[in-house]
């Protein structure tokens, strides 16, 4: 039976629309292992109209009930169960924290806790994960969680997975590595806090140097002796990855990427250029060059849904444009509604997307040994 509170399309509360898109992920992460529908409805039934707490509280306390169960399972050899519940556990943290303000000390706390939960599931994993630090700009480190591909003895194609500046890079354990893990890859999961509390992100987002990061990565990642550094990938997970795709420019060590290809960059140059009835739209004030209309060093993926922020026919228009006279290879994959996948940033089944965009990694780096 469903909830009295979970109307049409997993709409949990029409008046929060934060927290109807978490819950909505929510279910959809139960597809990787992310978190179980029964659970998800329990907490939906358990909710209370009128007390914003109550979201924060119930999944606290669920998330505690799996990070205790996976203790357990530790405790007495059953690896898989407790890795399972390990991310169960870091995703309902996660939930947790997403309504709290970011100086909301209870915020850093299900962080915390969150992150816990992410390395004692790298330590009972098969290869064992690594947590890795990798220095930035500005005494600014970078922080990520390194799963090395089943064939741990050798050099692996490894993709890197980050989100947008405000994104914690704990979701991919289950929503990413998996399909990573499944074609031999090694994976790099990556955000831009660092060790930083939520509150960075003002001062992450007055940077205009985002796109360094990467860079620093790829030097990183050079000097791992498990890493084939011929087949290195980015996978900037998300919406509005611009940054990502402004980095792939500057940095020819890639193979592939997976990123909105400029997109957004193009899209709010367009709109600019219209709302001052611009001419040369070389003098708006977007950063740097998109990267359809410069050309990249390697193959480029752009994946979006028919139903999100962009519009398929407009974002169809600007590759096709951009493609004129450029170099680069760049291929737009668009998810209708029929088959799913068609929400904003995949949201509606991003498995189904994952499956695309690692498939066609696979294609670009070549098959691993598994």
């Amino acid at each position: 039976m469903i909830p009295a509170c979970l109307s049409d399309e997993w709409t949990l509360c029409p008046e929060r629309e934060d927290i109807s898109a978490e819950f909505t992920r929510l279910l959809t992460a139960a597809q990787e292992g992310g978190a179980t529908i029964a659970e998800c409805l329990m907490i939906a039934r358990q909710l209370k109209r009128g007390d914003e707490q109550s979201w924060h509280r119930e999944w606290k306390k669920l998330a505690r009930v799996n990070r205790q169960r996976a203790e357990a399972a530790f405790a007495e050899g059953h690896m898989a169960t407790a890795q399972r519940n390990w991310l169960r556990a870091l995703n309902y943290y996660g939930a947790a924290a997403m309504p709290l303000d970011p100086a909301d000390e209870r915020r850093w706390v299900a962080v915390l806790a969150m992150q816990e939960c992410a390395r004692r599931y790298l330590s009972a994993r098969g290869p064992a994960g690594e947590v890795v630090t990798i220095p930035w700009l500005g005494g600014h480190s970078l922080q990520g969680y390194l799963l090395p591909a089943p064939a741990a003895s050798e050099r692996a194609p490894t993709v890197i997975c980050i989100g947008e500046p405000g994104h914690r890079k704990e979701e991919f354990l289950f929503k990413l590595a998996p399909h990573a893990r499944e074609r031999g890859f090694s994976m790099l999961a990556l955000d831009l806090f660092g060790d930083q509390r939520d509150d960075y992100l003002d001062a992450l987002l007055r940077r205009r140097d985002l796109e360094s990061a990467i860079p620093a990565v790829m030097d990183y990642l050079e000097t791992r002796r498990d890493v084939d550094f011929d087949r290195v990938a980015i996978l900037a997970d998300g919406w509005g990855s611009s940054f990502v795709a402004r980095a792939v420019l500057q940095e020819p060590r890639l193979a592939a990427a997976v990123c909105d290809g400029g997109l957004w960059d193009l899209h709010e140059r367009a709109f600019f250029a219209s709302r001052f009835a611009m001419n040369d739209v070389s003098i708006v004030p977007v950063p740097h060059a998109p990267l359809m209309a410069s050309g990249a060093d390697c193959p480029v993926l752009i994946t979006l849904g028919e139903d999100g922020w962009l519009k398929a026919d407009r974002a169809r228009q600007i590759v096709q444009t951009s493609r004129l006279g450029s170099r680069s290879d760049v291929m737009l994959k668009v998810f209708t509604a029929a088959e799913t996948g068609a929400a904003q940033a995949h949201a509606d089944n991003p498995s189904l997307a994952n499956e695309y965009i690692f498939d066609w990694l696979e294609s670009r780096l070549g098959m691993a040994r598994v």
